[in-house]
């Protein structure tokens, strides 16, 4: 459930981050896409961590 709301994070992160710098329809797909799974990634070993914690 983490994951899956980082990625949206991140998609919304990189869009925004795109549009500051004025990119076209394309570099904004890329920097939601980067950003998503640099998110996801990051969520994911957050989640491995509070697992084995609990």
């Amino acid at each position: 459930m983490i994951v899956l709301l980082a990625i949206i994070l991140g998609a919304l992160a990189g869009l925004l981050h795109a549009s500051r710098r004025k990119g076209n329809r394309l570099d904004k797909l890329q920097y939601m896409a980067v950003y998503a799974l640099i998110f996801a990634i990051v969520a994911l070993f957050v989640t491995i961590a509070l697992e084995k914690m609990l």
